[in-house]
C-alpha cells in the first residue's frame, strides 16, 4: 500500500500562534484514498531543518507532501528546502511568474519584487497552479530505492509534494490537482474505511478488557481513544473498494456491539447529548436541566437549562424539584461540581421518583466540568433505557 508522511511548516504554528488543520484535512483525504499515513510533523521556518525532515520522510514514505511555506517573503523556505533535501538548485520559472502576475492583477495591483521568490522551484519540479492564490506548487519525482528494471517500467517512483499554507488553498489545490495526480501516479486502487463507535459508562481500561483479542486484529485493525467521559472504539479497514470495507467493518463491530451492550451510545458523528435528546423525543419526553458551577457548558448543549451556581449537595436535589414543577416537564436533571475536592453530584427527577449521585474525579481540574456534563447525560441514557 502507498505510504505517506506530511510535514506542517511554520514557526507560528510551533509558538501556537495558530492551529494546524491541514494535516487532519490531508489526513483524511489520504484515508480515502487507501494511502497509509507513516508520520507527520510540525517543524518551524528554517531551511537547513526542514531539508532534514523532508530526507528523513524520503528515506520511508513514498509520498511527502509539505504545507506553508511558499509565500514572497525570506521566512518562507519551503521552496530550498525542498532542493536542497533532493540535491538540486532552485530555478525560476516563467509560466509560475505569469500565474503569479495573474492573480495579483485580478486585485488590481502589481506584484512586488520579492513575489517573484514565488516563482522559483527546485530545478525539475512539477510547477502546479494555484488558481486561488499567488503560491504557486510543486511536486519533485524521484526514483525509491528500486531496482532499476521497476524504475525503468515506470515504478518505484517517489514524490515530494508542496502546497500552500492557507487551508482554503491548500483544500482547493489538492483535490483539484494532487489527488488526480496520485491517483494516476500510484494507480491508487484501495480504500481505508474508518468507523467509529463511541461509548460511555465504562472507562478505556474495562473496554479493553472485553476486546483484547480484537485489538490484535491487523486487517480490520482495532484501537480506543479515551476522552473526557466517553471511549472511542476506532475500526479501521483496508480493502480494494468501498462495499468491501464497509463488510469487513460490520463484521468487527457487530462483535464489539455485542460485548458492550449499551454501553455504546453512537457511532462516528453522533454526539452523546444529541442521541440523549433523539431518545426524549422519541418517547415523547420533556427535559429541564440545572446545572450549578458548570461554566454554562450544559446551556450550550441543551435546549432548556437553568444556572445556579453556588448550590451545595444537599441543595441541588431541593432546587431540581422547584425547577422542574416550575418549568411544567417530564424529566429534570441536575449536575453540580465543586473544583475544591474535585467531585461532582448529580440529581434526576423522573415520573418514577427521584435519585441522586455523588461521584469524584482523578482528571485534570480544568475537564472536570466537561467530564461531569458527559458522565450525567449518560447516567439520564441508561435510566431512559430502563424505562422502556
Amino acid at each position: 500500500m502507498t505510504s505517506a508522511e506530511i510535514i506542517t511548516i511554520g514557526t507560528e504554528i510551533l509558538l501556537g500562534e495558530i492551529v494546524d488543520t491541514n494535516t487532519r484535512y490531508i489526513a483524511r483525504n489520504f484515508r480515502g484514498l487507501g494511502i497509509d499515513l507513516y508520520r507527520t510533523i510540525t517543524i518551524g521556518d528554517n531551511a537547513d531543518r526542514i531539508a532534514e525532515v523532508i530526507r528523513d520522510s524520503m528515506s520511508r514514505a513514498d509520498i511527502v507532501i509539505t504545507t506553508g511555506g511558499l509565500g514572497p517573503t525570506i521566512d518562507d523556505p519551503t521552496r530550498d528546502a525542498v532542493a536542497k533535501a533532493v540535491g538540486v538548485e532552485t530555478e525560476f520559472r516563467e509560466d509560475l511568474w505569469q500565474q503569479v502576475v495573474e492573480t495579483i492583477g485580478r486585485y488590481g495591483r502589481t506584484p512586488s519584487e520579492n513575489q517573484k521568490r514565488q516563482a522559483y522551484v527546485p530545478k525539475g519540479a512539477l510547477g502546479i497552479k494555484n488558481p486561488v492564490g499567488t503560491a504557486p506548487c510543486f511536486i519533485v519525482e524521484y526514483p525509491s530505492p528500486q531496482p532499476l528494471s521497476q524504475r525503468e517500467r515506470g515504478e518505484g517512483v517517489r514524490v515530494v509534494i508542496s502546497l500552500p499554507g492557507v487551508p482554503n488553498e491548500m483544500e482547493h489545490v489538492l483535490h483539484e490537482s494532487i489527488i488526480p495526480y496520485l491517483q494516476k501516479r500510484f494507480s491508487l486502487n484501495e480504500i481505508i474505511k474508518v468507523r467509529v463507535l463511541h461509548c460511555a459508562g465504562l472507562g478505556e481500561g474495562m473496554i479493553d478488557e472485553k476486546i483484547t483479542d480484537l485489538e490484535m486484529l491487523s486487517n480490520p485493525t482495532v484501537g480506543l481513544a479515551a476522552h473526557t467521559g466517553v471511549v472511542d472504539v476506532r475500526i479501521t479497514a483496508k480493502a480494494k473498494s468501498e462495499s468491501e470495507a464497509n463488510a469487513m467493518i460490520a463484521e468487527v463491530e457487530a462483535q464489539v456491539r455485542e460485548r458492550l451492550g449499551k454501553v455504546v451510545f453512537g457511532a462516528d458523528e453522533d454526539k452523546l447529548e444529541e442521541v440523549l435528546l433523539d431518545m426524549l423525543a422519541k418517547r415523547g419526553l420533556t427535559l429541564v436541566a440545572l446545572e450549578s458551577n458548570l461554566e454554562g457548558i450544559l446551556s450550550r448543549k441543551l435546549p432548556h437549562v437553568i444556572l445556579r451556581d453556588g448550590l451545595t449537595p444537599a441543595a441541588l436535589l431541593e432546587s431540581l424539584r422547584e425547577v422542574r414543577s416550575t418549568s411544567n416537564t417530564n424529566i429534570a436533571l441536575g449536575v453540580a461540581a465543586y473544583a475544591d475536592d474535585r467531585s461532582a453530584e448529580m440529581a434526576m427527577i423522573t415520573p418514577r421518583g427521584e435519585k441522586t449521585h455523588h461521584i469524584t474525579y482523578g482528571g485534570p481540574p480544568r475537564s472536570l466540568t466537561r467530564w461531569a456534563m458527559n458522565l450525567a447525560f449518560n447516567w439520564l441514557r441508561m435510566t431512559l433505557e430502563e424505562m422502556e
